[in-house]
């Protein structure tokens, strides 16, 4: 049997009020042809389809487009599981009739424990879970953490196991001994805290959700698929790409990359440097990129000049430890009263809503500008 294995999509992230339907869209296409190369048996999604409990409706059609692009169109099966940013109820839509199409979602921890069986595998699709719903399935009230959670589950699921089948788990968790990045939720609070990889031992696979580095754990049968699409500074030397696994060699699983349409970068230098044509000629600059600056010294309109050549900055930071009023860029107090009115309400709004004002917000501050700066009333 052969699987492909990604996770951690997040259908309606935004990168720092960037929008990222292009990339995402484009991280889809890819996967979808290394599907068909590949003649995959399977497309295994372990987890955070969507990027929010209550995503919007353009996520929503998104999402069910590319899921019926896979499955009704390529005809290929898919495993799928609701992760710790999915709201199990809205994936679970239609859950009835996907059996038809071999559509497989696991929402629930009930479903866990009745396994698909294709060719030579049994698969348990394992959703996120809090412990409390562990209790109230078992009506246990000593199971309070996710450790004895995950026991109680797996004791169960390994009474199914076929003795000549091979035996996937997928699910969405952070493995004991996995490495972070900033763009993860933080690991230690209700179901998301340290799973034992002891009590993974019995599986011949764990295809996992959660971290977004494929690289997070080393572990010669439990693996993070990462994230298609970088979300974070913190993820820009990470390769993003899709496992592919085959049941009769899983040690030897292959990692695909995917190329991006507009990568994360983080550069480092001082103004003068990235001011420089033949500094950033060089460099693709349609990119996201952080800037990490060396300067000390005051520099108007700082933000203002940087997004003439890089357009989409995501981060702005002073190195060498330096610091001062306004974090956001970095400018001193009398800088800041030297800018323009326009270039710090975008900023301070950005700042805050983590999102870009619209064509139509920018109208309606320029006029209201124009009108205090020409004496008028609001």
């Amino acid at each position: 049997m052969r699987l492909l294995h990604t996770a951690d999509w997040h259908i309606g992230r935004r990168l720092h009020g960037f929008d990222l339907e292009l990339e995402q869209r484009n991280a889809f296409a890819q996967i979808e042809q290394i599907a068909k190369d590949e003649q995959v048996d399977g497309i295994v999604i372990a987890g955070d389809l969507y990027d929010r409990t209550l995503p919007s409706e353009k996520s929503v059609g998104l999402l069910n487009q590319m899921l019926k692009q896979l499955n009704l169109t390529d005809q290929i099966p898919i495993y799928a599981i609701s992760g710790n940013h999915d709201s199990a109820t809205r994936l679970s839509i239609g859950s009835e009739w996907f059996l038809d199409t071999n559509f497989y979602i696991h929402t629930r921890v009930a479903q866990a424990f009745t396994p698909i069986e294709f060719g030579d595998s049994q698969l348990f699709l394992l959703p996120y879970f809090e412990p409390f719903e562990v209790r109230q399935y078992f009506g246990d009230d000593s199971i309070q953490h996710v450790d004895e959670a995950f026991a109680a589950i797996l004791k169960q699921i390994k009474t199914r196991f076929a003795p000549d089948k091979k035996h996937i788990l997928i699910s969405h968790f952070f493995a004991a001994g996995s490495q972070t990045t900033d763009s993860e939720t933080k690991l230690t609070v209700g179901g998301l805290a340290a799973v034992p990889l002891k009590l993974l031992a019995d599986f011949d696979y764990v295809a996992l959700g959660h971290l977004h580095g494929k690289d997070a754990l080393r572990d010669p049968k439990v693996q993070y698929s990462g994230s298609p699409v970088k979300f974070s500074l913190s993820e820009a030397n990470q390769e993003k790409g899709v496992l592919i696994v085959d049941t009769d060699d899983i040690e030897h699983r292959r990692f695909v990359k995917l190329s991006p349409l507009k990568d994360v970068k983080q550069l480092r230098g001082d103004f003068e440097t990235l001011v420089n044509p033949n500094y950033y000629q060089t460099i693709n600059r349609g990119d996201y990129i952080g800037i990490n600056l060396t300067n000390r010294n005051q520099i108007p309109n700082l933000m203002s000049q940087l997004r003439k050549i890089y357009p989409n900055i995501i981060e702005l930071k002073r190195a060498n430890g330096y610091d001062d009023i306004l974090h956001y860029d970095g400018e001193s107090a009398t800088n800041i009263r030297q800018s323009d009115p326009m270039d710090l309400m975008q900023r301070f709004y950005e700042q805050v809503t983590k999102q870009r004002l619209t064509a139509d917000q920018l109208k309606w501050a320029q006029d209201t500008l124009h009108s205090v700066s020409d004496g008028g009333k609001l």
